[in-house]
């Protein structure tokens, strides 16, 4: 028999969320059977599955210890990864991170251990902000995700609560995103917004624009004003009103005007990529723009976030 004193960042989530996070190993089957036949319980009594956790509650699980056996340098991992960051923003519930072209956001299998949430763990262990010791099933998170090869704002959250707050403002579009980019040659209108659908094929990770509405498709809308122009590129700003994978390379390529650089999604075999090693697009500003209670972070409605030298970057 053991007990685990549930913690602030465990505090407000569902118990079978929590102990799937927790004990990754356990079968879900076998972690329901432990609830039903009171294996596990909560504060000495009988639990249910959707039982919300509140910070100092008591679990007593009397399951098997290979379930509390943990690999410690898979726990660590994030050491290997460095340690620097460009920061834009931070207090104690959030950071906002300056991504430079060229850095994954989440480790794949060809970046095992270095990626930007992995460097973001390291930074804050070390200012002892996070230890995974101390930590039942949270770890620190990246609330958005832009492509490896696009620059800018990454959100990451410190906490539990900040995370759900910031997931949420995010599904609700109340986190407005502002992209810079550089288009091959220059749109007939100077301002439009831009209907589609778009279609993810998932084998080789791209995805096609559709004027009309598509089986499978989801829809897109993307808003652009051309701030400069020589007739050859053009320099604009895209505000996403929809977030799908790729959306703003392929929609603008769509139209005719891929981005400069942009090797998967240009139609001009040149798109002078030549001199690029990147697609021309960065994630240069954020605007909090919460329309409903934002709890522990309302301090950050109505504020903006941006990146000074993007024009250059790009």
């Amino acid at each position: 028999m053991r007990t685990i004193e549930i913690k602030e960042n465990d505090g407000g989530q569902r118990l079978d969320k929590y102990l799937s996070k927790r004990f990754k190993t356990m079968p879900k089957s076998l972690m329901y059977k432990y609830i039903r036949t009171k294996y596990i319980k909560l504060n000495g009594k009988k639990c249910d599955k959707a039982d919300f956790l509140k910070a100092g509650d008591i679990l007593t699980l009397y399951i098997k210890d290979e379930f509390f056996e943990e690999n410690p340098e898979k726990n660590y991992e994030f050491l290997k990864a460095p340690d620097k960051l460009d920061i834009l923003y931070e207090d104690e519930n959030l950071i906002l991170l300056d991504k430079k072209a060229g850095v994954i956001v989440h480790q794949d299998k060809t970046y095992h251990f270095d990626s930007l949430v992995m460097r973001l763990k390291h930074y804050l262990y070390n200012k002892g902000e996070y230890n995974p010791d101390d930590e039942g099933s949270f770890s620190p998170a990246l609330v958005n995700r832009i492509d490896r090869n696009t620059a800018g704002i990454v959100i990451g959250a410190k906490n539990a609560e900040s995370l759900r707050i910031l997931n949420e403002k995010m599904r609700t579009r109340e986190i407005e995103k502002y992209y810079l980019c550089r288009l091959c040659g220059k749109p007939k209108y100077e301002h439009g917004v831009l209907e589609g659908y778009l279609i993810k094929n998932e084998s080789n990770n791209t995805v096609k624009v559709f004027k009309n509405k598509t089986e499978g498709a989801k829809k897109i809308i993307t808003e652009y004003t051309v701030l400069s122009s020589d007739g050859k590129t053009s320099l604009a700003q895209i505000h996403l009103h929809t977030g799908r994978t790729h959306q703003i390379r392929a929609h603008m390529a769509f139209i005719g005007h891929p981005l400069v650089g942009d090797s998967k999604y240009g139609k001009n075999k040149k798109n002078f990529i030549n001199s690029r090693k990147f697609q021309a697009l960065c994630a240069y500003k954020l605007v909090f723009n919460f329309k409903t209670d934002a709890g522990k972070l309302n301090y950050l409605s109505g504020k903006e976030f941006e990146i000074k030298n993007a024009v250059e970057r790009i």
